[in-house]
């Protein structure tokens, strides 16, 4: 009977000791997993950023879907135009004259390694399905008409099974319903909302 007792004791213990590591573990393991996915999709991010910026450098406005982000940074090209002389410059006697040149827009895209036909899906996701979402237009902005774009992504997408508003008693600033997102359809602003 008392080995029975002993046995039944140590069973307790065990249990109580495994629940004791499983809880301080769990969160530990959710802010490295948080930190690491977050940064993951943060350069996506940017990444992005850097394609709408290319984009809009070629085009004026900003792409509303990621198809046309691509076609336009894989087939068309930028305008640079050098200027000779110097127009600021009150001595200068001489002609001004401008020189366009064009230069593929996908040369720039493949020396950055920037991989556009991958750059919708959304890093940690569960489904190859999940993208991030995106918007561009043009507003008028104190009295001027500027293009504006948004792109981000709900964070419960990538954050696996940390996809629940129970995590947020380690962090009380998590909500796996916020968006992580740069940009702003209001207002002409390229910020993220991580910076």
């Amino acid at each position: 009977m008392r080995l029975i007792i002993n046995l039944i004791l140590t069973a307790i213990i065990v249990g109580l000791v495994w629940m004791l590591i499983s809880s301080i573990r769990e969160p530990i393991e959710f802010q490295e997993v948080r930190v690491k996915r977050e940064r993951a999709v943060v350069e996506k991010l940017m990444e992005i950023r850097n394609a709408q910026e290319m984009f809009r450098s070629i085009t004026g406005i900003y792409a509303n879907s990621f198809d046309t982000l691509s076609y336009v940074l894989k087939n068309d090209s930028f305008m640079i135009v050098a200027v000779i002389g110097d127009p600021d410059d009150p001595n200068f006697t001489g002609e001004i004259t401008y020189d366009t040149t064009y230069s593929r827009a996908i040369d720039s895209i493949r020396a950055i390694g920037m991989a556009l036909d991958s750059l919708k899906y959304v890093p940690y996701s569960a489904s190859i399905a999940d993208t991030f979402s995106i918007a561009a237009d043009v507003i008028t902005y104190q009295s001027t008409e500027v293009p504006v774009c948004e792109v981000g992504v709900r964070r419960k997408v990538f954050m696996g099974k940390f996809a629940d508003k129970r995590f947020a008693r380690y962090d009380n600033s998590y909500d796996p319903n916020s968006i992580l997102k740069f940009g702003n359809l209001n207002a002409p602003n390229l910020s993220g909302n991580w910076e």
